[in-house]
């Protein structure tokens, strides 16, 4: 509850511009830089061999029934980590009910899709692959169709050397989910909490003082910017049936507590300038209306346009160096290889 306070009481309290060193002494607060080396997940040994499992699974169209969709589809590497659209298309051209999330640096949020059901990436990667709308797969097909290769199977040998039998639909997920781990992106603010004060210029860090002083901090904070809790979308004033559509309960459709209806994770913001358009409902193009629209209904309050434009330029560094990606090349199909069906299978859950 206190953490609704703040964001209620925080309006309206703009302190006078801070000195460069104490305006990062005062972000330090809230937010915190990328670590330097990669995220152990529960339950998951990263490897060398693990990972460039995890990528080919990633890339390859055929873990979907059609042989069309692959986890980049929908979290394009090459478009900000998600597809740029309202919402995704999937098996036979349907659309799933909300927008795809970014996969980059995913690993720092606190659970996966916007209403946190997947504990983590490992649970996260088995979602999508079993969804109606997505990619209407089995892990009884998608072992089959691994199994089928022989180049997979000395992959995943190689990536879980002390089990006897390692292509499973857990190791599936847990190589997805070490490949997912490495796509992190240090920006220009992970610089400048890390003591380059000349890292963010004058707009960005008047950017981030209005951030900090109007009382954004209180749901988009840490080492993601957000994504590590779960807020009321219109804490004060409810957006819009366009918005926020009336079918779609947010959390409470995993909780069915009464608290957490209308109630999502909140967006992380790294590399937010590359992920329009924006909110669950995917219906916000432009990065300064969404500011605007946050300003209103969860802050209660108008910005001028000029604190958002500035806003909205802190919001730019945080756009951070993208890892180098080369397209794995794949293993071949055999004889043996399941064949690609069109089918449609009862619609499971999507993003």
């Amino acid at each position: 509850m206190h953490r609704i306070l703040f964001a209620t009481t925080a309006i309206g309290l703009i302190a006078a511009p801070l000195a460069a060193d104490e305006l990062r002494d005062a972000a330090l607060e809230y937010f915190v830089p990328l670590p330097s080396t990669l995220m152990a997940p529960k339950d998951n040994t990263i490897t060398p061999e693990k990972i460039d499992l995890g990528k080919a699974l990633f890339f390859d169209p055929r873990m979907s029934a059609s042989g069309v969709f692959s986890c980049n589809s929908c979290h394009n590497l090459a478009t900000g980590g998600d597809d740029n659209m309202p919402v995704s298309i999937g098996h036979g051209w349907q659309t799933g009910p909300r927008n795809s999330p970014t996969v980059l640096n995913s690993v720092f949020n606190v659970a996966q899709f916007w209403d946190g059901r997947a504990e983590d990436l490992k649970a996260q990667a088995k979602g999508p692959v079993q969804a109606g709308v997505e990619m209407a797969n089995t892990p009884e097909n998608v072992i089959a169709t691994l199994n089928s290769m022989p180049q997979y199977v000395e992959w995943f040998k190689g990536a879980f050397p002390e089990e006897a039998d390692p292509v499973t639909f857990d190791n599936f997920a847990k190589a997805i989910e070490a490949y997912e781990v490495t796509l992190t992106t240090p920006a220009p603010f992970d610089a400048y909490l890390n003591g380059n004060i000349d890292a963010l210029d004058a707009d960005e860090k008047e950017g981030l003082q209005l951030f900090m002083d109007n009382g954004c901090v209180a749901c988009h904070n840490g080492v993601n910017v957000g994504g590590h809790d779960y807020y009321p979308f219109g804490l004060i004033e409810k957006p819009g049936a366009d918005i926020l559509p009336e079918g779609d309960v947010g959390r409470y459709a995993v909780t069915e507590t009464a608290d957490d209806e209308y109630v999502f994770r909140a967006s992380p913001l790294r590399n937010i300038e590359l992920t329009a358009p924006y909110f669950h409902s995917g219906v916000v193009w432009g990065l300064k209306e969404a500011v605007q629209v946050m300003s209103i209904s969860q802050l209660g309050a108008e910005m001028n346009d000029e604190e958002t434009d500035k806003i909205v330029a802190f919001l730019g560094s945080l756009t951070g160096e993208m890892p180098e990606v080369i397209y794995p090349v794949l293993p071949t199909e055999t004889d043996t290889t399941p064949r690609p069906t069109g089918e449609i299978i009862p619609e499971g859950l999507a993003e």
